[in-house]
């Protein structure tokens, strides 16, 4: 009776090693899944949607370099992946790992095609933007200016304060002017090629808050539409 008293409290404690060394052996990898992202070849590695971090360096770079996706020549060239799904593929390739998802729920894949050779067609689209937004910009000041009558307000101020009728263009043009540029200057945070601050510039802000806005339009029309690649 005591020998198989022993044997089961030897086993019993063999088994709870066992469970011990399992546990113990056991890496947590840290998954930051992007919101968006842009890739420029068909097949598509875990390392391009994703920031991937473990403790054991051999499980980072295995994962790294798993392939999640191959986009098809007739395939629509944007893709959602779930984050369970990635997950899954990663527990499936390391099932001693455990994953733990720092970022977004769902990744917007995008395949974009670049052309390394810009010729002489970019430039062309460089210089029609820019005199779009010259041209443009102006003729919405002028148009403004016109509505509101800003010549007639010149004309009473001077009047007002000279106690004559403004002969022509006055002082208060050119400083409205030279006012007008400095205001329009400070306030995109720019000239030419250089930023006033390190603050970002309206026009990016507003490019960011419209990315995020088509962002999540695209993701919520793949998961009513069922194109979201998730686990089943």
């Amino acid at each position: 009776m005591e020998v198989f008293l022993c044997v089961v409290v030897a086993r019993a404690k063999g088994k709870a090693g066992e469970r011990e060394r399992i546990f113990m052996a056991q890496e947590t990898l840290y998954l930051k899944a992007e919101r968006n992202v842009e890739v420029t070849k068909e097949e598509v590695f875990l390392k391009d949607v994703a920031k991937i971090y473990c403790k054991d360096s051999n499980i980072t770079a295995k994962v790294k370099a798993m392939k999640i996706h191959r986009f098809g020549k007739d395939e629509q060239k944007r893709q959602v992946f779930s984050v369970l799904k990635l997950v899954e593929m990663i527990t499936r390739l390391c099932p001693e790992v455990e994953v733990q998802n720092m970022g977004e729920t769902d990744v917007l894949v995008e395949l974009v095609k670049v052309d390394k050779h810009k010729g002489l067609a970019q430039t062309w689209k460089v210089v029609f933007v820019a005199c779009i937004s010259f041209f443009g910009t102006a003729f919405t000041i002028m148009a403004f200016h016109n509505d509101v009558g800003i010549n007639q307000v010149f004309g009473k101020v001077y009047e007002l304060v000279m106690g004559q009728q403004a002969p022509g263009y006055s002082i208060l043009e050119f400083t409205y002017s030279i006012g007008l540029a400095a205001g329009i200057t400070i306030f995109f945070n720019h000239i030419g090629g250089r930023r006033i601050t390190k603050d970002p510039t309206p026009i990016e802000v507003e490019m960011r808050i419209y990315e995020k806005d088509v962002n999540d339009a695209l993701i919520e029309t793949a998961d009513r539409e069922g194109k979201t690649i998730d686990v089943s």
